[in-house]
């Protein structure tokens, strides 16, 4: 049985070690070729570093303006979905109905609909409301796509928070919106910042849809512009492309990093209502 159990667990450990690997050789190849005067498709070391990749995609038509295009779409669009699914996971945790079930599934399947699929519609109705080729009606759509889901987490979170916590909160008079904003959010820290980090993440990398709904240039973010590295008839500038890259993902790790204390905490709580 030992040598059983000692086979299996080094069968793992290889089998671990091998998805490791693949996960790890694209991010390797975009660092080494950051730094590649002559950086290709494959990965290998470089004969030399430089920074001259870096200095010719540091521009404000090739780097800084789509990166503030794409901070404000997603810093704006996260906002309004953290904001709004805090407002609507807030009576389904709290309030019993025969709705909540029914209105829960909706949301579910609302998270299985793929955006192909509405993306012609959308675009109708955004022609006929004159919100086509505007920031605020992509961060509108944004924030829409990515609510059902955000209102699922949100809801499980706030379930751990003890419901006695407020009811002592409400004896004091405090308000359902006061307790809501005093007790029960800074309780679920962890749960915010998981929320903030993924509606941030998955429209920090959606190219489909500014693709479809920004028509200027200067309004693209950086997930569309990227697409300039690829030129025509198969040339690409792989230097440039892993630089740009590099840029593109240090917004996502820099918040990661300011949330992550959060995301260590949990909802062992129950003692604080005993005794």
């Amino acid at each position: 049985m030992p040598r059983k159990r000692s086979a299996r667990r080094f069968a793992a450990d290889v089998s671990l070690l091998a998805l490791a690997v693949a996960f790890a050789l694209p991010l390797a190849w975009v660092l080494l070729s950051a730094v590649d005067p002559r950086a290709g498709l494959r990965l290998r070391a470089p004969d030399g570093l430089t920074l001259d990749n870096f200095r010719a995609i540091l521009t404000p038509e090739i780097t800084y303006t789509p990166l503030l295009n794409s901070l404000l779409l997603c810093g704006g669009a996260t906002a309004l979905t953290v904001g709004c699914a805090t407002l609507a996971a807030y009576p389904l945790s709290r309030f019993r109905s025969r709705l909540n079930r029914p209105f829960l599934l909706t949301i579910l399947f609302a998270t299985s609909l793929p955006i192909t699929a509405i993306m012609v519609p959308v675009y109708a109705l955004f022609v006929r409301v004159n919100l086509i080729d505007t920031l605020q009606g992509t961060v509108f759509f944004f924030a829409a796509s990515q609510l059902p889901f955000a209102i699922w987490l949100m809801k499980n979170f706030m379930d751990g928070v003890p419901r006695e916590l407020e009811e002592a909160a409400w004896t004091d008079g405090a308000s359902a919106l006061q307790s809501l904003l005093r007790i029960v959010l800074p309780l679920m820290g962890p749960g915010l910042a998981v929320v903030t980090v993924f509606s941030f993440v998955m429209m920090w990398g959606n190219f489909f849809v500014p693709f479809m709904l920004l028509l200027t240039p200067d309004r693209m973010p950086a997930s569309v512009s990227i697409n300039d590295f690829f030129g025509n008839r198969g040339m690409v500038a792989y230097g440039q492309l892993a630089a740009f890259s590099v840029i593109y993902s240090t917004p996502v790790i820099l918040l990661y990093v300011l949330v992550a204390r959060r995301l260590g905490g949990g909802f062992a709580l129950g003692g604080a209502v005993k005794g």
